[in-house]
Order: C-alpha cells, then sequence, then structure tokens
C-alpha cells in the first residue's frame, strides 16, 4: 500500500540532517518560552534552516534522495514551522490566523497526498510553490522573532503574504494530487467484457 515510503535508502545524510532538525524542535521551544532566550532561539532556528539547505544539497549532489527523505523533509519543516509560530503567538495573537492556515492547508495536502501515494505507489518532492511558501513562513517568523516591536502594520502585511502563498500552495498541491490519481487511472487497463 504504502511501500513507496520504504523504499530505497534510509540511513543517509540528508535523513540524518533532517532528523537533526527534528530534534531541534523541542530545543528551540525551550529556550524560547523556558529560558526567554530569543538570541539562542534565533541561533538554534538558524542551525534548523542550514541543515534544511544541506540536506537537500546533498541528496541531489550525491544521488542519495530517498522517498524517506521526501516524505520526512517537509515534515520536519512544518513541525518547525508550527512550533515556532505556537512559541510567537503568546507575543503575536494575530500568528493565530497563520497557523490555522498552514494547519488545514497540510491537512488538505496529506490527505490527497497520501491518497495519490496509494494510487501511484510514488512519493512526490516538493513543488516551487511549496518551497517559496515556506521561506516566505520562515523570513516572517525570523523578523518577529528578532524584532519584537514589529509594527502590527508590517506584522499584519508578513502574515498576509504567508497567508496568501500557504493557501495558493495548498490549492497547487492538492490539484496536483488529483491530476496523478486521474492519470493512474487512465493508465490501469480496463479489463476485457
Amino acid at each position: 500500500m504504502l511501500s513507496a515510503f520504504f523504499r530505497g535508502k534510509i540511513l543517509t545524510i540528508p535523513n540524518l540532517l533532517t532528523v537533526l532538525r527534528l530534534l531541534l524542535i523541542p530545543v528551540f521551544m525551550w529556550s524560547y518560552l523556558g529560558k526567554e532566550d530569543v538570541v539562542l532561539t534565533a541561533v538554534l532556528l538558524a542551525l534548523s534552516g542550514v541543515t534544511d539547505l544541506a540536506d537537500g544539497f546533498i541528496a541531489r549532489r550525491f544521488n542519495m534522495v530517498s522517498d524517506l527523505g521526501k516524505a520526512l523533509d517537509p515534515l520536519a519543516d512544518k513541525l518547525t514551522q508550527v512550533a515556532v509560530i505556537v512559541c510567537l503567538i503568546w507575543r503575536f495573537p494575530r500568528l493565530i490566523v497563520l497557523l490555522a492556515v498552514v494547519c488545514l492547508k497540510e491537512l488538505a495536502a496529506l490527505i490527497t497526498t497520501l491518497a495519490a501515494i496509494r494510487k501511484t505507489d510514488r512519493v512526490y518532492s516538493a513543488a516551487w510553490h511549496g518551497k517559496a511558501a515556506t521561506v516566505t513562513i520562515y523570513l516572517t517568523i525570523l523578523v518577529h522573532l528578532i524584532w519584537p516591536g514589529i509594527t502590527s502594520g508590517l506584522s499584519s502585511a508578513l502574515i498576509g503574504l504567508c497567508v496568501l502563498l500557504v493557501l495558493l500552495s495548498g490549492v497547487l498541491y492538492v490539484l496536483r494530487n488529483i491530476r496523478l490519481m486521474r492519470q493512474t487511472l487512465a493508465e490501469v487497463p480496463k479489463e476485457a467484457s
């Protein structure tokens, strides 16, 4: 059924870097909420971002792309984004809108992606629009993290831009997944009557 998730390479440098990103999530949550150390939190978030760039580069450059990595990498991105947004909501309550939109988009994308994997037995990489939304979310998070006195107007504009890109990305992922499933169904030869 979901054999595509487990096909191919598992213990690779890119996958280990992705696991490191997952392990950093509780650490930067503790540094922000527990220690209230914005600088340490920003450094940890930057480290997470560098490992994200490194795992993708290494995977492509050294032919270490795996189905597990294609599934795990976006999961690490989303969990990191959600964790940081949850931390920042206490100081910037309007970020709850972004959190809600990210969660809805991810739920819709997850449902249709799992259905597409089931139908096609393939795991698909992230698309450009997902990467654009991710970069915008990280920039917005970083600005709010290092500039606690950000103006209400700029904060709202950044959040609004993120919401638009996340919604666009969600719609495009759902449409892609539906198209992939339809193509697979069209390729199945009809049984002779």
